[in-house]
């Protein structure tokens, strides 16, 4: 799995990786139960402290996203928890909520704007079947 880091983004480094991750599990490219980079390693191909990527892991754990099995490294899991969904629900109205705003503080129109919410969930849907052909292969 390739992550990339921008550090001008303004955004901090492990927010970019739990965002990458996150998005690696939507789209099919990162499947349950598959690890995840060791820290040490990750942390040393983008440049970046340990601590940063640990903290980016224990997020995703939190979110329950991923599991840590000890000695063994961090695996995405599968959920099925009631509690966990409406975490996740919860998360994603947030990101949805910002995402209107600044829909709205660019004049993009609510049919435009919802449009284009649903061109991109075909397109990670697109991207999820492509990924799935070729872990076929």
């Amino acid at each position: 799995m390739l992550f990339q880091v921008n550090f001008k983004s303004g955004k901090p480094v492990y927010l970019q990786l739990v965002d990458q991750i996150q998005a690696a599990a939507a789209s099919g490219a990162l499947a349950p139960g598959e690890a995840l980079p060791s820290i040490r390693p990750l942390a040393e191909e983008l440049r970046v402290n340990r601590n940063t990527v640990a903290k980016a892991y224990t997020e995703l754990e939190s979110q329950g996203v991923i599991e840590t099995l000890p000695g063994k490294g961090c695996f995405l899991k599968e959920n099925h928890s009631p509690l966990r969904k409406e975490i996740r629900r919860k998360l994603l109205i947030e990101e949805i909520d910002q995402a209107i705003v600044k829909a709205h503080h660019l004049q993009v129109p609510g049919p435009e704007f919802l449009k284009l919410v649903e061109h991109r969930m075909e397109a990670l849907e697109d991207k999820r079947r492509a990924n799935e052909i070729e872990k076929e292969e």
